[in-house]
């Protein structure tokens, strides 16, 4: 994955954008730190920074009008048909999983990877566990494995794939399970200088949830997933420890519905909730930020009189692969997100900030679903399978999953 530079070829590169301080210490390095920095800045995309001018000026909605969602009822009456239909997906292998596990568990207090998390009470159950016994669910009932995909970062490629076969991958056959790695973007100070991390490493962070696709390309696993015949993507997030994952009844409704994607939803508990919602913007599929949704949004009513934008994303979509190549090109618009960023002072020596002191660059996932076609929305019960983890204690924390998971029947 790793370009190879020389020194020169650095500096012009960094010049073109004007970060030419990056190499500031590279004279006092080791042989081996200096490759290390020319491989991270031969593969740094430093374009991104240059919208830091233009802040979040770049994201702009058009007119947001009402998604209806397939909701319980309707799937209750059909799902034999559904699940059918989805299983027969699964046993022809046209269907793999992507697991979006780039991040770390700093909000949890911990310095490991996200899914390494240990939510047992009794018993060691990790979040990684939890999520691939889900799915282990659905290769019983199809009788057939499903390709998983594990996207990792450079922040925790090592721990992961270590983690996990250290536990021999809970039970989950390893052929079937391929890493890749998200690319990373530079995080910079307000003027846009990107950050030193150390003198040898320039400040990064994952591109978010966002870049799954066009990495999982770059590494080569998406042509080898068409090669396969994998049709569909169910891309989901490590935090939700009750998710379903390539649930056969979802991807049957998919299919049936002639939808080039799928994204399960949740009822909303209150207007104000924080999830994006699902709605049609200059009609086409997209997803409203909780903080983009104005009051008439917010009290809207659809022809039963429910409110028009009641259902909340939890981050797992189904996608087909063919309309996903269509849109691998595009450029997604960049999030820009005003983060705490250890980084090295003038002295060279390594600072932790109190408060924010810069930014980094996202790329949402929520942004893919606006270029596709269609997308169905598909009503799943709150409390069977929405647990996320995404904090230590109080709403959608630790704490919380322990008592969804409790309340389904799983030991901890």
């Amino acid at each position: 994955m790793t370009g190879k530079m020389n020194y020169q070829e650095a500096h012009e590169k960094l010049a073109k954008y004007g970060q030419e301080h990056a190499l500031k210490y590279y004279e006092e390095l080791t042989g081996e730190q200096q490759e290390l920095l020319l491989n991270q800045i031969a593969d740094t995309d430093f374009s991104v920074l240059a919208s830091v001018k233009d802040k979040k000026g770049s994201v702009t909605k058009g007119r947001i009008t009402p998604l209806a969602a397939m909701q319980l009822s309707e799937i209750h009456a059909k799902e034999a048909e559904f699940r059918k239909l989805g299983i027969e997906a699964i046993r022809q292998g046209k269907v793999g999983a992507v697991l979006l596990a780039g991040g770390m568990g700093t909000r949890l207090g911990s310095d490991d990877p996200k899914g390494m998390y240990n939510i047992g009470i009794t018993k060691d159950v990790y979040i990684f566990q939890r999520l691939i016994e889900n799915l282990l669910d659905v290769v019983e009932e199809a009788g057939a494995w499903i390709p998983l995909y594990v996207m990792t970062s450079d922040k925790n490629h090592e721990a992961t794939t270590r983690f996990l076969k250290e536990h021999d991958y809970f039970g989950y056959q390893s052929e079937y399970i391929t890493f890749f790695m998200q690319e990373m973007a530079p995080a910079c100070d307000y003027q846009g200088k990107v950050y030193l991390e150390e003198k040898w490493k320039l400040s990064t962070s994952p591109n978010g949830n966002g870049g799954w696709y066009s990495s999982m390309h770059k590494w080569g696993i998406a042509a080898k997933a068409m090669k396969d015949g994998v049709e569909w993507l169910n891309v989901f997030a490590v935090d939700n420890v009750l998710q379903r994952i390539a649930d056969p009844c979802f991807v049957g409704a998919v299919i049936a519905s002639g939808c080039v994607a799928g994204s399960k939803v949740v009822r909303k508990c209150a207007p104000d909730e924080k999830v994006g919602v699902m709605c049609l913007e200059d009609g086409k599929p997209s997803i409203v930020e909780y903080y983009e949704l104005t009051e008439d949004l917010m009290n809207a009513k659809d022809s039963n009189g429910d409110p028009a934008y009641n259902f909340g994303v939890i981050l797992n979509y189904l996608f087909r692969v063919a309309d996903l190549e269509k849109i691998r090109e595009k450029n997604l618009p960049l999030h820009i997100v005003e983060k705490k960023i250890p980084y090295l002072n003038e002295s060279g020596d390594a600072v932790k900030p109190e408060k924010p002191n810069g930014y980094k660059f996202e790329q949402l996932v929520l942004d893919m679903i606006h270029e596709l076609d269609s997308c169905l929305p598909f009503e799943v019960e709150r409390n069977r399978e929405f647990a996320p983890i995404k904090n230590a204690t109080g709403v959608d924390s630790v704490e919380s999953a322990r008592a969804l998971c409790r309340e389904n029947g799983i030991e901890l």
